[in-house]
């Protein structure tokens, strides 16, 4: 049976009795796929694939959960930190590196006078909020967005809060996408406290009447701010982000993940009014301004507006999207592309209309086995590296995948199939979200 994981599961073993969790980042982890069937340690990756330890290839479409904007192993990058590298990493002044990045920046983001760089996404959503805390001198957060964030300002809302103070739990309340409604709401319930919106301009639902501009002005006539979590959405959807995407102006707007095509960096961005506050916050680290990530962020951000790599993606995202579900309705599988086709969400539904893990995980089982990765937890991501033949491929298999389903499964049986363990739930949200009261 194709893959052989021999190797990743003995390694897997022999972490589980030093690393905590497995690995560092709880998506990663084999709990998060079916266990068993799914490799584990990866040994190498080139453009849109990656090897595992036993040799195995595949074509990946969960890119570094997100941040493999390029493609593994990208020249202009690679070669930028090389050449960094021979200069030096880490230095007991600035570089001037650090100035050019964000040059580049400001000239490429909207409203983004100024930029702080991070090294996380976590790490600058959390400086946002305490920027706009000083600021507005309130504490309260009103949050809408897929909980990405685990600062203790924000994961006290998540099934994952040991160890959060309980007072936290105070300070942050959420509202629904595309309900504007709620997030009123939470402004009449806390007159003069919400200190700023926290919002994801985009998950995998699209803004409905005109929810964006609405969430702005609620914002503008209760003097509060509005910070925009563009980790996921930055240099993904527009080289300007969602904020030129969609035409929504954020006071405070934080990038991550594509920026740097899987180096650890992050960046807050905004008009000097607002940016002027972090000279009285305590938000320094010694390697927020590592001269290999910037030095290899500024190769990435160039590549991606000299060659317009978000066009190629959105192309062939398009062409993955449409042709993946046009072959589940062809084959009466209710296993559809949800979100845009360069951020899917599978979701499957069973002949009940319920929906289910245990059939998305038998699809993904069956694609794995023949070299397609994609996240039964997590969304599918297309890099520039991704091509039409990768597309059609991933398409063949899962046309193939289908008609096995059709075939095999027996009123919704789909747990018989699985060859390995059901993936484990990471966290679910502990809050309620916020609604209109009438």
């Amino acid at each position: 049976m194709f893959p052989d994981i021999i190797k990743s599961t003995e390694m897997k073993d022999r972490a589980k009795k030093v690393i905590p969790h497995q690995t560092g980042t709880f998506s990663r982890a084999a709990s998060a796929y079916v266990e068993g069937v799914y490799p584990q340690y990866i040994e190498s990756g080139y453009g849109s694939h990656f090897t595992d330890i036993d040799g195995n290839e595949y074509l990946d479409y969960l890119m570094g959960l997100g941040p493999i904007t390029l493609g593994y192993n990208y020249h202009a990058m690679n070669q930028a930190i090389i050449e960094q590298l021979n200069k030096g990493v880490l230095f007991s002044l600035p570089h001037t590196i650090e100035v050019e990045l964000s040059e580049l920046i400001s000239k490429t983001i909207p409203y983004a006078d100024m930029v702080k760089f991070e090294k996380t996404g976590s790490n600058a959503v959390t400086a946002a909020v305490r920027a706009a805390r000083a600021y507005t001198k309130r504490d309260m957060i009103a949050y809408c967005g897929t909980g990405g964030v685990w600062h203790d300002w924000q994961a006290a809302m998540v099934s994952r809060d040991k160890g959060v103070p309980k007072f936290n739990e105070e300070l942050i309340k959420i509202f629904d996408y595309n309900d504007s409604d709620g997030l009123e709401q939470i402004f009449e319930d806390f007159p003069g406290k919400i200190a700023a919106v926290v919002l994801e301009p985009t998950m995998f639902e699209e803004p409905k009447n005109d929810f964006l501009q609405k969430v702005r002005k609620i914002v503008d006539q209760n003097n509060s701010m509005l910070v925009l979590d563009e980790i996921v959405t930055g240099f993904r959807f527009n080289i300007g982000g969602a904020q030129k995407f969609f035409n929504i102006k954020g006071d405070i707007t934080c990038f991550g993940k594509g920026m740097s095509n899987g180096l650890p960096l992050s960046a807050v961005t905004g008009p000097t009014e607002f940016m002027k506050v972090f000279d009285d916050l305590w938000v320094s680290s010694t390697n927020n301004s590592d001269a290999l990530s910037i030095a290899g962020s500024k190769a990435v951000i160039t590549e991606m507006i000299e060659k317009n790599t978000i066009e190629h993606c959105w192309n062939i995202g398009k062409k993955m999207f449409y042709g993946w579900n046009k072959i589940a309705e062809e084959n009466g599988i209710n296993a559809k592309m949800t979100g845009y086709p360069i951020r899917m969400d599978l979701k499957c539904y069973d002949d009940r209309d319920i929906e289910s893990i245990s059939m998305k995980s038998l699809i993904l089982q069956e694609m794995v086995k023949r070299g397609i990765f994609m996240s039964i937890l997590g969304a599918s991501y297309i890099s520039y590296s991704h091509s039409m033949q990768d597309v059609e491929n991933t398409l063949k298999v899962f046309d193939d995948t289908c008609k096995f389903i059709s075939k095999n499964v027996i009123d919704n049986n789909y747990e018989k199939l699985l060859e390995g363990h059901t993936p484990k739930t990471i966290w679910t949200m502990k809050m309620q979200p916020t609604k209109k009261r009438t």
